[in-house]
């Protein structure tokens, strides 16, 4: 597979959106906090947006000058100094890059506010890309409270906006440039599910199961996949391992078994999503029901992911043949990726277990972002579950909205597939 990078243009189509964000909501500055670097699911890095470069810095706009990116160390100018000797095209000038320390403006809150006195803006509106919550993994506001609480006492007449909400919705719709690492992504998911399913077997441990996707996804360059995984003869659990975050042997699979994971890969901070169902052997026949119904939630939803239509519209689509059938999802049908945003309704169906009684309180979240209407570029995790018998299946990939048609980026895994 050929390697898709970004050009300048793409530099210069992400910092016009940004400059017509600020002129949209009136605001002289826009900060763009990045998280830490490494940061597992769902990063939040509005900073690489901007940069192109190594995630978990601060890029700020200030009026019309170019932006200035704030990193935590030294390290983040050694990487950019041998990337520019490797002939890499970087977006931001050396000049304009700027590391500190704990008693020296940088990735701090005195970094921030050298830079927004530099350009006087001491009175004036700044937008904040970190003050609002980032679902799924993020639900409460992302910026340190004590960062952010000096910065506020340093600059008290500056008026700080979020405008997450507003920066979704104009990165939602993809660039062509993007849309190609977006292919790529998903190549490479196709490829990690695909090692999966040679490996599975009865005998064969998650630990095997997971190093095999895993290995394949790294050797496409896609430095950041991760995964979800169980297995079993049916349940209702959704997430990564226990073995991953508990002490224990990981399990072995079993003749009549069902595995269950969701891929994650990235490439280029482009996200796509995999739902791996792989049956061993002969699965119960609640589990062929579960698939079914979840397939047959797939196709519904492909009908209505048009232009015209709205994520609400695409949720209720895809909820009904679950709501035909008696059954109910572990968790979401359907939510956006890159950025993510707008996440179709799970949770009241665990109440149907007898065992979620003995809980102090549950989870419910409705749709939110219905009124979204869907727009060619964006791009959607098609994740749709469902449990029949206490036995749960998922499928599904990443779709892109088409000038007409929905595209499909991985067929391959919105099946129940077998060893």
């Amino acid at each position: 597979m050929s390697i898709p990078t970004y050009s300048l243009a793409e530099r210069d189509r992400r910092w016009t959106l940004a400059r017509n964000l600020m002129d949209a909501q009136g605001l002289d500055a826009l900060i763009a906090y990045g998280e830490h670097e490494c940061a597992d699911l769902a990063p939040f890095a509005p900073d690489a947006y901007f940069s192109n470069d190594r995630p978990g810095s601060f890029v700020i706009f200030c009026r019309d000058a170019d932006p200035v990116q704030l990193v935590w160390s030294n390290m983040s100018i050694q990487d950019n100094i041998e990337a520019r000797k490797r002939g890499d095209e970087l977006w931001i000038e050396p000049r304009n890059i700027r590391a500190g320390s704990v008693i020296q403006p940088g990735k701090n809150a005195a970094g921030i506010v050298e830079v927004l006195r530099e350009h006087k803006l001491e009175h004036s509106a700044v937008g904040v890309l970190g003050l609002d919550i980032y679902p799924p993994f993020h639900l409460n506001p992302v910026i340190p409270y004590l960062l952010w609480r000096e910065v506020l006492s340093e600059l008290p007449d500056v008026t700080f906006k979020p405008v997450g909400a507003e920066f979704m919705l104009a990165t939602i719709c993809l660039s062509d440039e993007e849309l190609a690492v977006l292919r790529y992504s998903a190549a490479a998911g196709d490829a990690m599910a695909e090692a999966m399913l040679e490996t599975a077997g009865t005998g064969v441990s998650e630990a095997e199961l997971y190093a095999a996707g895993m290995a394949a996804g790294f050797r496409l360059g896609c430095a950041a996949p991760d995964m979800l995984l169980w297995s079993g003869p049916g349940f209702i659990a959704w997430g990564p391992p226990a073995w991953s975050y508990r002490p224990q042997e990981p399990r072995r699979l079993d003749d009549g078994d069902v595995v269950l994971a969701e891929v994650f890969c990235r490439f280029g901070m482009k996200e796509t999503q995999h739902q791996v169902a792989i049956a061993v052997g002969d699965p119960h026949p609640d589990i062929e029901a579960a698939a079914a119904i979840a397939r047959s939630a797939y196709e519904a939803g492909l009908k209505v992911a048009r232009p015209g239509n709205t994520f609400g519209e695409l949720a209720e689509a895809m909820m009904a043949p679950l709501q035909a059938a008696g059954s109910w999802n572990i968790h979401p049908l359907v939510h956006t990726l890159n950025p993510y945003g707008p996440v179709c309704g799970f949770g009241p169906g665990l109440r149907q277990v007898p065992e979620a009684r003995e809980y102090g309180r549950l989870f419910d979240l409705p749709t939110i972002g219905g009124e979204l209407p869907l727009t060619p570029g964006m791009s959607f995790s098609f994740e749709p579950n469902a449990v029949v018998g206490g036995k749960a299946v998922n499928l599904g990939g990443t779709v892109v909205i088409g000038e007409d048609d929905p595209i499909e980026l991985n067929p391959l895994t919105a099946h129940l597939l077998h060893t």
